[in-house]
């Protein structure tokens, strides 16, 4: 793979509003400037946008903590996403994902899975694959999250479509102790 197409921006050549974006970023929840950020600084307004839509579909979602990383996780594996994979599947062990759902997930193969997660699988495996929803699934959705966490779960997956995106047309690097997703 050819090299990062947005290196990191030194500090003494960032903007006022890149550096007051990057402070912001880097001591908020994120606790530092990793993944879609750094790209992200070359347009301080989207930037800011991007940040606070991330913001909320991470952090004040209405799904549950672990089931919000298993939808990123579907759409990182969807788009092999390698960082995208790597950062987040670190989140959703500590939220309590298995080791075995993720490693399977990882394979292109469909887990074994709790009824909330077959639910999450379901509706997000369909956005992804099939661009609409069966109304079976969607209703099995609306049923137990509602209407606002059937619109957090599209929200949440379509975000983390775009930070794929971002990451795999920047090559962003994987650390050198991850273990890569294979190709499917």
């Amino acid at each position: 793979m050819s090299s990062v197409r947005f290196p990191a921006i030194p500090r003494e050549k960032m903007s006022a509003e890149q550096v007051a974006l990057y402070d912001k970023i880097a001591t908020g929840p994120r606790a530092g400037v990793r993944g879609p950020y750094n790209a992200l600084l070359r347009n301080p307004e989207l930037c800011s946008l991007s940040e606070q839509l991330g913001a909320y579909v991470r952090y004040r979602n209405s799904l549950p903590n672990a089931l919000k990383e298993f939808a990123i996780l579907i759409t990182a594996r969807h788009w092999t996403a390698q960082y995208e994979w790597y950062a987040h599947r670190m989140i959703g062990e500590k939220e309590g994902l298995s080791k075995e759902l993720c490693d399977t997930l990882a394979r292109g193969e469909k887990p074994k899975m709790d009824a909330d997660q077959s639910i999450i699988y379901d509706f997000t495996t369909q956005m992804l694959k099939k661009h609409e929803v069966d109304d079976p699934t969607y209703a099995r959705m609306k049923d137990r999250f509602g209407e606002r966490g059937v619109l957090d779960l599209i929200y949440l997956v379509g975000h983390y479509c775009t930070v794929a995106f971002i990451l795999n047309i920047d090559r962003h690097p994987l650390p050198p102790d991850a273990t890569p997703l294979p190709n499917l």
